[in-house]
């Protein structure tokens, strides 16, 4: 499984989640089989590129999207490409990892999604 965990620097599993999925600086991409880390640049519209946050985790054969939270928009854009959304990590990726294999995380929802983002 790849799990993709929204991240703030290039810092790998040692690295803090981003507050704000879209606007993540980096996104990380955990393989559960291999053990292998990738750090991809977040490229979308959200930071100065194009194309939407879900598309670009799309391309990169993620999964699953670990995180803190995300809007409506984000949630029903990752449930189209099949990719699993859960919400509620904290800490460093390696924790949100951690979380979601421990099943400690909820799956996202509309009714859990970030109210302050419908664009």
């Amino acid at each position: 499984m790849r799990i993709c965990i929204p991240t703030m620097m290039t810092g790998g599993l040692d690295d803090n989640l981003s507050d704000h999925f879209g606007m993540a600086p980096t996104f990380t991409i955990f393989d559960t089989e291999t053990k292998q880390v990738e750090i991809h640049a977040n490229k979308s519209d959200h930071a100065g590129g194009t194309g939407k946050p879900p598309e670009q985790i799309k391309k990169l054969n993620a999964d699953v999207v670990v995180c803190r939270g995300l809007g409506p928009n984000a949630i029903r854009m990752l449930d189209s490409y099949g990719i699993g959304v859960f919400v509620g990590a904290t800490g460093f990726a390696k924790d949100a990892v951690e979380m979601h294999l421990s099943g400690k995380l909820a799956k996202a929802t509309e009714e859990t999604a970030c109210r302050d983002h419908h664009h």
